[in-house]
């Protein structure tokens, strides 16, 4: 688990991307299409970096 704590400039930056259901200074909550996207990018052995930014999250 990841100890970064989140800026509040960072907070209002992910919590405006569609694909995040809540944020706090320590974690992100995603929304359900985000967590389908994440499995069936991992299905395919895509590396996480790629397709966080095509969502906006990188």
């Amino acid at each position: 688990m990841s100890k970064k704590i989140f800026t509040e400039k960072e907070i209002k930056l992910l919590s405006a991307n569609k694909y995040v259901k809540s944020v706090s200074s320590k974690g992100i909550t995603y929304t359900d299409e985000m967590k389908h996207i994440f499995i069936a990018e991992k299905k395919k052995a895509n590396l996480p970096e790629k397709y966080l930014k095509s969502v906006g999250l990188m």
